[in-house]
């Protein structure tokens, strides 16, 4: 068994001069201002008016690095195209870390960081067992000549899993506002808050409003 990963983000591609290129877009009706270069101003104007279809003119593919239990999660956001690494057709690997959290009383998608760390220290190791056991099942079952994609029901949830997820700027600021936000699952909020800094990078203007 590899050694357990945490989640990762990396850019794949963006529209170059993406911010240039979403106030150019804008300025569609004003041809005389078009290649005005200072689109800040603008691309607030738009936001705060709710004007969103202009952020469909840039868009951005970023690799996500996870397990299968956040990958599904993902997934969900249909707005955005998908590619992921598939387990009928290589071999599954690697494993990513899970910290025990407590179940929130009041919301049920909520975890609250409480528990003692006899407890964490328990679900450590009885997760590293359960992947340890289940990737020796999985191999055997392979060996054994039974399909990968068979052999990947042995594999748990924690089964690392690499996609890639392109979608348009708009689709990316409301995935952001979304996922960032109080009721998501921590380990995807953190993936979230990497592509939101990447994002900014590329859009400043999006600094303070997503």
């Amino acid at each position: 068994m590899r050694s357990l990963s945490v989640s990762k983000t990396k850019i794949i591609w963006v529209t170059p001069e993406c911010e240039k290129v979403i106030g150019y877009c804008a300025r569609v009706s004003n041809p005389a201002n078009q290649d005005n270069p200072n689109v800040s101003k603008l691309l607030k104007y738009c936001m705060t008016k709710g004007h969103w279809s202009v952020f469909e003119m840039g868009s951005m593919c970023v690799e996500i690095t996870t397990s299968r239990a956040i990958s599904a999660q993902i997934l969900r956001h249909r707005s955005f195209s998908f590619q992921e690494f598939s387990q009928r057709y290589a071999e599954a690997t690697s494993f990513e870390t899970q910290e025990a959290r407590s179940q929130d009383l009041n919301n049920r998608q909520m975890s609250n960081d409480d528990l003692t760390e006899d407890k964490k220290s328990w679900f450590k190791c009885v997760l590293k067992h359960h992947q340890e056991k289940s990737l020796k099942l999985y191999n055997t079952a392979i060996e054994h000549g039974v399909a990968k994609e068979c052999a990947r029901s042995l594999l748990p949830l924690s089964t690392q899993t690499t996609l890639y997820m392109s979608g348009t700027i708009r689709s990316w600021i409301h995935y952001l506002k979304l996922r960032t936000g109080n009721g998501t699952q921590k380990e995807h909020m953190d993936i979230a808050l990497d592509i939101k800094e990447t994002l900014i990078k590329e859009i400043p203007t999006l600094k303070g409003l997503i």
